[in-house]
């Protein structure tokens, strides 16, 4: 189906006669040189990439099917792993209905994967997770100091560890997924809110649920749509997560957490525009908006 990044492996579909219907195989075999589309073919780039399908086993080992009818993921089948290899046999979404992917998302696609983003993070706030990453999303910064080492001077550069204190130390944490783009969400064809899975577990930790709301709306909205529905979708999510945690009876003090998670979410852009101001200074996804936001958070430290 799909070649892993880097060269990293291979995702396979598998027709199993025995249970009468296909399943998917991710298999990781890191290759002797990595080649990265963009340079950056380190040991600590390797190391981290190698560490995060441990830690994508250990999601679906332990918390995919604490995932419910509201946050779908592929369930594991099966596992193998030696020093060399890793294999992930994982249920195949298409044949749960979930058919199509989409490199351009409307505005129901963005509302579903909302919700869905809204569910799994209720669905584990608080939540006990040692063998996961301590910090998800694959730009944090403890993982990222090669990139950090080559951005410009700066105030966003000299108040990135400011900003990374202040996400990872919040009194309301949940696990996010890390890596929540468009192409790592499955929809049906129904083309109602709510139809949607996700994949793709390689980066989930501890952290703010907006800062996968951030990366979401980042990559599938222009400038222009940020500016004109941010503020909405913002609104829809805190409804959508409270109704959330009432479904999975999880007593929280609400009004906080909602303040809190409010009150990084400029942290969570500037968090990322950090990242991708050493990894890729002209990346199409820095914008006006990401800039506003930044300079909204260093305000916020007056910096």
């Amino acid at each position: 189906m799909q070649s892993l990044w880097s060269g990293y492996g291979e995702i396979a579909r598998y027709y199993s006669p025995r249970l009468n219907h296909s399943i998917i195989v991710k298999h990781i075999s890191p290759p002797l040189e990595s080649i990265h589309p963009r340079g950056w073919n380190t040991h600590t780039g390797h190391q981290r990439k190698v560490k995060s399908y441990q830690i994508e086993a250990n999601f679906y080992r332990g918390y995919a099917s604490l995932c419910d009818d509201n946050c779908v993921v592929p369930q594991l089948l099966a596992e193998f792993s030696d020093k060399q290899q890793q294999l992930l046999v994982l249920q195949d979404l298409d044949q749960a209905g979930f058919l199509l992917r989409k490199d351009q998302a409307s505005m129901t696609d963005v509302k579903s994967a909302i919700r869905w983003l809204a569910y799994f993070h209720a669905r584990f706030l608080q939540h006990q997770s040692d063998d996961l990453w301590p910090v998800g999303t694959y730009w944090y910064l403890a993982t990222r100091q090669d990139e950090f080492d080559v951005m410009q001077p700066g105030k966003l550069k000299n108040a990135a560890q400011a900003i990374d204190t202040a996400l990872n130390t919040a009194c309301f944490q949940t696990l996010v997924h890390g890596d929540a783009k468009l192409a790592n969400f499955c929809f049906t064809e129904a083309n109602e809110i709510g139809t949607i899975a996700a994949v793709d577990f390689q980066y989930v930790g501890k952290g703010v649920g907006v800062k996968d709301l951030v990366y979401f709306l980042g990559g599938c909205l222009n400038q222009d749509d940020l500016v004109k529905y941010e503020a909405t979708l913002l609104d829809d999510y805190f409804s959508l997560l409270k109704g959330a945690l009432q479904h999975y009876q999880i007593n929280v003090d609400f009004k906080h957490l909602q303040q809190e998670w409010r009150s990084l979410y400029a942290f969570a852009w500037a968090d990322f525009y950090r990242f991708l101001l050493g990894w890729s200074p002209s990346h199409y996804k820095i914008n006006p908006h990401m800039q506003k936001q930044t300079q909204s958070a260093l305000a916020s430290l007056s910096i």
